[in-house]
């Protein structure tokens, strides 16, 4: 049995030349797409080493700092007719295996590979390849955390599930097209989280305190009032959505609320102008069944994004207020105003 081995006749001895090499313009077209893919895979790949290895050991790691090194070794790879790089899972495993502690074991690596290359590349003929298989499997065995892997499926059945596909993925297609391929499933899976995210009917505690509402049964719905949050900044692909949550929650109401208020934290995040449009739709819908739009949050924000989109807007089209609390004190003034018959207009602060 012959065993495939490191070294041999193909392998040429010696350091790379840096140089510009030759430049051909016509490519250029069918090369920015897969650089691209080539790009987002690298770093990607990049920076699941990093975050592996620094939740491992305990430590921060700066994401732009490491797209950066990404950026100049791949420069220099270039310049020195080399391939593309990323970061190296195998050897940091190895590296870390071994108690490397800090960036001077990549430089007495790189030290190392340059004095084989230069003068010990025929002794590498006599190592075969299994043998460094044997090393890569060691080392990678500790970063296989199949523990956390199953704490995750308690918490995060979703997360657990694209992490599983992954780890799969990984093992059977190769790292590369395994990370690629968990990376558009995971940016499918937010896109699905934004489209239709988690919601919220809020309501007080005997203190008057907020919460969400099938917390415990001490919370009780604000009478003539409907509190929502939608934990999802408003974009143009997911305010249809929210808009129809909120009639249908209006219209499915056993009692009819007279007032409506929003979360506007949790939700207006940027000025969007169709989510404004949107929420303009949403003000005419509720008043047309008599409901007033309250917006609680980002007063000075949406105060100057609906100016700017419409600025002919008036106080009796929708209120915006600081906050819940001061929502649901400007309600109850008007309320007591409208049963006193008085004239005076509260203010939502």
């Amino acid at each position: 049995m012959v065993l495939p081995r490191l070294g041999g006749d193909g392998f040429q001895p010696g350091l790379p030349v840096v140089n510009w090499g030759a430049f051909q313009p016509g490519p250029m077209r069918e090369l920015v797409i897969p650089a691209l893919n080539l790009a987002l895979v690298s770093f990607v790949s990049l920076m699941l080493t990093a975050r592996s290895f620094a939740a491992k050991n305990g430590y921060e790691i700066n994401a732009d700092a490491e797209f950066r090194a990404l950026g100049i070794a791949n420069i220099m790879s270039g310049l020195s007719q080399g391939f593309a790089i990323s970061g190296a899972d195998s050897r940091t495993a190895v590296n870390d295996s071994v108690g490397g502690k800090s960036q001077l074991v990549s430089i007495v690596a790189a030290l190392l590979i340059g004095l084989v290359v230069v003068f010990f590349t025929q002794p590498l003929q006599f190592i075969p390849v299994s043998a460094l298989g044997i090393v890569l499997m060691y080392a990678s065995w500790s970063l296989i955390d199949l523990r956390g892997l199953w704490n995750l499926r308690r918490r995060n059945k979703q997360a657990f599930r694209l992490a599983f596909f992954t780890f799969g993925c990984v093992l059977i297609i190769g790292v590369i097209q395994g990370i690629g391929l968990a990376v558009l499933l995971g940016l499918l899976q937010f896109l699905r989280t934004v489209f239709r995210p988690s919601e919220h009917l809020l309501g007080t505690d005997e203190n008057g305190m907020i919460h969400s509402l099938g917390n415990t049964t001490d919370i009780k719905m604000v009478p003539g009032v409907l509190m929502y949050r939608f934990n999802s900044p408003l974009t143009y692909f997911n305010v249809a959505y929210f808009k129809r949550r909120v009639l249908n929650l209006v219209d499915g109401a056993a009692v009819q609320p007279k007032w409506v208020v929003i979360d506007a934290v949790a939700c207006f995040t940027y000025s969007d102008i169709s989510v404004l449009a949107t929420i303009n739709e949403l003000k005419r819908d509720l008043k047309a069944r008599q409901i007033m739009l309250i917006l609680a949050g980002r007063k000075t924000e949406l105060t100057r994004w609906f100016k700017e989109s419409r600025p002919t807007m008036n106080d009796d089209d929708m209120i915006l207020a600081p906050d819940l609390y001061l929502a649901l004190r400007f309600i109850q003034s008007k309320e007591s105003v409208s049963e006193s018959g008085g004239d005076a207009q509260p203010n939502p602060g």
